[in-house]
C-alpha cells in the first residue's frame, strides 16, 4: 500500500515503521496477553515501556542530569498555565511575542503573574525575529519565554539566546512543542522545555516537559496537584494515570529516531541533517517561483513549517483539489494567515517534499 504525504500541522504524520509495529503489538504487546491500552500504569509491563521512553528521549535530546522529564497532558496551551503556575512565584515573567502561539502563551499567564512584552515582531506581521539584544528584559524577572517555532507563521529561532549575557538572570522557557526532536538543543541556555507531541514525538495526548532541578518546588499555592512540576517529577509521572498509549507510540519514536543514520551523523545530528535537506528544497522552489511565495524573512524561516501564497488566490482551491488527487494531503494554511501551509516533521519522507515541489512546478506551469 502506497500511503499519501499527510502535510497536516498536528496532529501530523508518524514514521510508517512506528505505526507497523503499533499495529502488531495492538492485541498482544511482547507475549504479555495485552494491548498497551489495557496495561495498567503501575504494572512492569508498562514501567518498563515508561523507562525506556524516558532513557531514550534523555539519550537522544543529551538531557542532562540536573533536569527532569516529565510526561505530562494537556498540551503546549496547558503549559501556558502550568509554567508561571510552577516558576513564576506570584511574582514577573517577561515574553518574546513571535507569533500566535506566544501571543497566546503570555495571555494565559497574566492570570498568575506580571507579564511584561520583553519584544514582538507584530509590526513585521510576524515574518522577522527581533534579535534578542533589543530585548527589553527586567531585572527580577521569575522566568523569559519564547517560542521557538511558531507553527502557523512559520517563524524559528535558530540558536537559543545566551540570557546571562543579556544581563538577565532568570531561566528561559522554550515551546518548542512543533521542533522537539527536529534539532539538539542547548540545554546550558534552557531552564524548562515543553512541547505537545502530536507534531514530531507521536499522538495527541502526551506533553513533554523537561525542566531543571532548581526550579520544581516554587509551585502557587492554587497550582493543582496533578500540574505541580515536583509533584510529577517525584512520582516519575505517576502522580495520576498517564496518557500510556501516547507515551507508548512516543517511545517507539524515540527507538525510530536513534535509528536514523545520515552520512556519519545518528540520531538527532542525522535528523537535522535531513530536515535542512527538506526545508531547503522546498523554500528553494518557491523563491524561484513566479506563481509561489513566502514572505517570511530567509533568517529565521521554520524548517517544519512552510506557509506559502498563490499570488492568484482565486486558484487555491484548484491548487489543493490537485494535490488531493495526487497524494499530498492538509496543504491548507491557517484561517488567521491563509494561503497553504506545509508541514515537514521529521516523519515527512524527503520523497513527500519531492513530490511537492514538482505538483508546485506542474501547477505554475499550467496556470501561469
Amino acid at each position: 500500500m502506497t500511503r499519501p504525504f499527510n502535510f497536516s500541522a498536528g496532529p501530523a504524520n508518524l514514521p510508517e515503521e512506528v505505526l507497523q509495529q503499533a499495529a502488531a503489538e495492538m492485541l498482544d504487546w511482547h507475549g504479555s496477553g495485552m494491548s498497551v491500552m489495557e496495561m495498567s500504569h503501575r504494572g512492569k509491563e508498562f514501567i518498563s515501556i515508561y523507562e525506556r521512553a524516558e532513557a531514550d528521549f534523555r539519550e537522544l535530546m543529551a538531557v542532562p542530569k540536573d533536569f527532569k522529564i516529565l510526561f505530562m497532558q494537556g498540551g503546549g496551551l496547558a503549559e501556558n498555565a502550568i509554567v508561571p503556575l510552577n516558576i513564576s512565584r506570584g511574582g514577573s515573567a517577561d515574553f518574546v511575542v513571535t507569533g500566535s502561539w506566544s501571543d497566546k502563551s503570555q495571555k494565559e499567564a497574566r492570570k498568575y503573574c506580571d507579564v511584561q512584552i520583553a519584544a514582538t515582531n507584530e509590526s513585521s506581521a510576524h515574518t522577522t525575529l527581533p534579535p534578542p539584544a533589543s530585548w527589553k528584559l527586567r531585572q527580577g524577572a521569575s522566568y523569559v519565554h519564547v517560542c521557538t517555532n511558531e507553527t502557523i507563521h512559520g517563524v524559528e529561532l535558530h540558536e537559543l539566546p545566551d540570557l546571562k549575557s543579556l544581563g538577565c538572570d532568570a531561566p528561559l522557557v522554550i515551546d518548542f512543542s512543533s521542533h522537539v526532536a527536529s534539532r539538539p538543543v542547548d540545554w546550558s541556555k534552557v531552564g524548562l522545555a515543553f512541547g505537545g507531541a502530536q507534531k514530531n514525538l507521536g499522538p495527541a495526548g502526551v506533553t513533554m516537559v523537561v525542566v531543571r532541578d532548581d526550579l520544581l518546588g516554587h509551585a502557587l499555592p492554587i497550582c493543582p496537584s496533578a500540574f505541580n512540576y515536583k509533584m510529577v517529577a517525584d512520582s516519575d509521572s505517576m502522580y495520576n494515570t498517564p496518557p500510556t498509549y501516547a507515551i507508548y507510540i512516543a517511545g517507539l519514536t524515540f527507538q525510530w529516531l536513534k535509528r536514523q543514520k545520515e552520512g556519519n551523523a545518528t540520531g538527532i545530528a542525522a535528523i537535522e541533517k535531513h530536515n535542512v535537506a527538506k526545508a531547503k528544497l522546498l523554500y528553494d522552489a518557491i523563491d524561484a517561483s513566479g506563481f509561489f511565495f513566502n514572505n517570511v524573512s530567509k533568517d529565521c524561516r521554520s524548517r517544519m513549517n512552510v506557509p506559502f501564497m498563490l499570488r492568484d488566490e482565486t486558484r487555491n482551491e484548484d491548487f489543493l483539489a490537485g494535490a488531493k488527487a495526487r497524494g499530498l494531503l492538509q496543504l491548507k494554511g491557517h484561517k488567521s494567515v491563509g494561503g497553504m501551509r506545509a508541514s515537514i516533521y521529521n516523519a515527512m519522507p524527503l520523497a513527500g517534499v519531492q513530490t511537492l515541489v514538482s505538483y508546485l512546478q506542474e501547477f505554475e506551469q499550467k496556470h501561469a
